[in-house]
């Protein structure tokens, strides 16, 4: 059979203090712990870090298993491992299961306890207790969500003073009033709560913001309106090239398919013409005003 190897499944090396040992193996047993390890292989290596630290931890086995390979000093052993008496249920790990494993691993410490950075384990047998959820409004442009990005956002945490410099992702095509999860980063519990951002967008410009859609008003002259002409239409993706008919009417609405938020069902931009009037303010613009005033037949209350 082949001969285990505690210190590969410790990750420490064959020289690690006694101090370095119970350090590494505190560290694994919080993050594969059934109780709290979502891992599939959680249960395994939880008996294998724990049958490892049962050797390591005890002078003479550890010698035994330096000098033979096991724990016994029986070269012909694979390994040596005996749970101890009393020791905990690894097979359902029901109630009572953190108190009954933490109690023996560290009969000797001061505390008789796990307190790690977050307090994961508990010496009552229960679950640990997370951190309230916290949900801040953050405020990205329209840019951030058609591309994609990443920023380094001051965030300020109900509760605590001063703000956080967090590093966010903003994923493709979110929309107004989504939330980003980052978690851990919420309130201070056994274990951390997560952190929402919610997203809000930035004043833009040019676009507002419906939903997935983008509108846009676009201004036209009169003589663009009327005689018809080649438009170059913004969009958060570049320059769209469309071309207007003759005989335009203001208030008209165009629509450019797929060109608003992206995602499995892109949004569309949809652009307002607005017919802008130029001023009557020299005596050449004058004059044609009143010509066009003489020769047009054109009245807009003529349905009033």
């Amino acid at each position: 059979m082949s001969k285990k190897d505690y210190y590969k499944t410790l990750g420490v090396n064959r020289n690690a203090s006694h101090a370095d040992i119970k350090k590494q193996y505190r560290r694994l047993a919080r993050k594969y712990h059934p109780d709290v390890s979502k891992l599939s292989n959680s249960e395994a290596k939880f008996k294998e870090i724990n049958e490892a630290y049962d050797i390591l931890k005890d002078k003479e086995k550890r010698a035994n298993f330096d000098r033979f390979g096991s724990a016994d000093g029986n070269p012909f052993q694979s390994g040596g491992y005996t749970p101890p008496p009393g020791g905990a249920n690894f097979g359902g790990f029901g109630q009572g299961s953190f108190s009954d494993i933490f109690d023996n691993m560290f009969s000797n410490s001061r505390e008789g306890s796990f307190n790690g950075r977050d307090d994961t384990f508990s010496r009552q047998g229960q679950r640990p207790q997370k951190g309230q959820d916290q949900t801040v409004v953050i405020s990205v442009d329209l840019e951030d969500s058609y591309h994609g990005a990443h920023r380094s956002l001051n965030v300020h945490i109900p509760g605590d003073s001063g703000t956080k410099k967090l590093k966010v992702k903003i994923p493709k095509g979110i929309k107004e009033g989504q939330k980003i999860r980052l978690s851990g980063q919420g309130r201070a519990g056994q274990i951390k709560g997560d952190l929402f951002l919610e997203v809000k967008f930035n004043r833009h410009r040019h676009f507002t913001i419906d939903g997935k859609d983008i509108n846009l008003i676009l201004p036209i002259s009169p003589w663009e309106a009327a005689l018809g002409t080649k438009l170059s239409i913004p969009t958060l993706g570049g320059t769209v090239e469309m071309k207007l008919s003759a005989n335009t009417k203001g208030g008209k609405k165009l629509r450019l398919k797929s060109r608003g938020l992206p995602g499995k069902d892109a949004g569309d931009q949809y652009v307002i013409l607005q017919i802008m009037t130029p001023e009557a303010n020299t005596d050449e613009l004058t004059a044609l005003y009143e010509k066009m005033q003489e020769i047009s037949q054109f009245n807009p209350r003529a349905s009033f």
